[in-house]
């Protein structure tokens, strides 16, 4: 195998393989090749006149697994390089004349504020500490733009609701978004990390504040005790007690004590709240608004929220529970491709029905639901996959790799490039009992924490090696 190969995966479930090289396949058409405005190529959709600041956000989670074929940083560099002298990045920009987009719905073209949380997945991806020194700059006037354009007296942030995304969610009288600002409060507790990677202790302590500060608020504004829930406010800081995903956000941040993480988690497996056949409805079932066809965000599943969910209860140690929802995710996601059940012809789906397989939607709403909206389903396909499924997590600063896995199971990854060390890690189960192969170019630290019965780390040398599960 060459070094410029995808990395594969191996899983019990072919067809959970089959969709993953597909993924890589199809991303090759997302490629803009770039244009006089717009230099060198980046992440797009097929056939957009725009480039957005969600997609490259989201993509540059899965594009960091493509071993370098695709690099994920150029489409970030595009938001980067048009920041405005007072700190403004806007949300979409022109492919054919570089220009911002105008949104009369949102006039300041503020797009979701989570560029940090993207930068420092892309430093354990990469350990390109250089590319930290970079950006961070650009992020504190981008952060400094925010606070002043968008910050009230209060100290929440007022924006408005189409830049959350959620365009049809029944939030109508929202005035302080919880998602908006939790996004705020991610972006600046990632803000702290890339500081402290940099040894700058004071712009660390200046954005943890920051962070602590919105944290407070949040939790005393916009927790309902009785519900256990957290909810948008009005402009008088009262409750609108409508049950969104968007409630799932602080679980990300880290906003919730355990006592109330438990409370939210457990409507994700309530039939009458979040858990629905396919996790995770954009709108609680139980909500008069909701509509069993997805009808955009009254029911529709959206793997970027899915992947948003998941990555939130890996916070809280929520392993499993991560894992059993990531599978039947994908599991929807492969029988809604074609309507005989194939999997292989048919599409992906920016949005799925909740209850059955199948896209969701929107009767009289034809620009919905756009078919292989990979910045989206590749989340699932690839790095669900890699992560939550297969269960992997790698940092190349720290030299680590964990494996973390509810039961042992024939399945792994071979040929990953971790910077300029190529790994290959499967286990499967001989005469011997389950035993674990890896194969390395380089030294690194390896974790298997197999839940509820072993966790060990082991430095794992250069060449080839394995490990008899039940001798550890």
């Amino acid at each position: 195998m060459t070094k410029r190969d995808f990395p594969k995966i191996h899983f019990y479930d072919q067809d959970f393989v089959d969709i993953y090289d597909k993924t890589w396949a199809w991303l090759q058409d997302y490629w803009n090749p770039g244009t006089d405005a717009m230099e060198g190529k980046f992440f797009s959709y097929p056939g957009s006149p725009v480039v957005l600041q969600s997609d490259a956000i989201f993509s540059s989670f899965f594009l960091v697994y493509s071993n370098r074929i695709y690099q994920a940083h150029p489409t970030l560099d595009i938001f980067y390089q048009r920041q405005e002298p007072d700190g403004a990045i806007r949300f979409a920009y022109d492919i054919a004349t570089g220009l911002p987009v105008p949104d009369k719905d949102n006039p300041e073209g503020l797009g979701i504020p989570l560029f940090a949380w993207a930068e420092f997945n892309l430093y354990h991806k990469s350990a390109n500490k250089k590319r930290v020194k970079d950006v961070l700059p650009i992020l504190h006037k981008y952060n400094e733009w925010i606070d002043k354009t968008f910050k009230k007296p209060n100290g929440l942030y007022r924006a408005p609701l189409s830049v959350t995304g959620m365009m049809n969610s029944p939030r109508e009288d929202t005035y302080y978004a919880m998602d908006l600002n939790t996004m705020i409060a991610i972006n600046v507790l990632y803000m702290s990390a890339l500081a402290d990677i940099l040894n700058d202790k004071d712009s660390s302590f200046q954005y943890k504040r920051q962070y602590f500060s919105l944290k407070t608020r949040i939790n005393s504004l916009m927790w309902d005790p009785e519900d256990g829930f957290y909810y948008d406010i009005d402009r008088h800081e009262k409750r609108i007690p409508v049950k969104t995903i968007a409630g799932y956000w602080p679980l990300l941040a880290e906003i919730p004590n355990d006592d109330k993480a438990e409370r939210i988690i457990a409507k994700l497996s309530d039939p009458g709240y979040f858990g629905a056949p396919h996790p995770f409805p954009s709108l609680a079932v139980c909500e008069k608004a909701y509509d069993e066809n997805g009808r955009g965000y009254r029911g529709s599943v959206f793997p970027h929220l899915t992947f948003m969910v998941i990555k939130g209860l890996e916070r809280y140690q929520r392993w499993e529970l991560a894992r059993e929802c990531a599978i039947r995710h994908l599991y929807f996601m492969l029988d809604s491709m074609s309507a005989d059940g194939s999997h292989h012809k048919g599409n992906l789906w920016e949005a799925y029905l909740p209850t059955r397989e199948g896209p969701a939607k929107w009767p009289g709403k034809s620009d919905f639901n756009r078919p292989q909206y990979l910045a989206y389903d590749a989340l699932s396909t690839i790095c669900l996959t890699i992560e939550n499924i297969v269960g992997l997590f790698i940092s190349l600063p720290r030299k680590t790799v964990d494996w973390i896995i509810p039961n042992l199971e024939i399945m792994g990854i071979e040929n990953l490039s971790l910077k300029k060390n190529m790994i290959t890690i499967l286990s499967n189960k001989s005469g011997r009992g389950w035993e674990i192969h890896m194969e390395s170019e380089k030294l690194y630290y390896f974790t298997i924490n197999i839940l509820e019965k072993k966790k060990k780390t082991l430095p794992i040398p250069s060449g080839k090696c394995s490990m008899l599960i039940d001798k550890l």
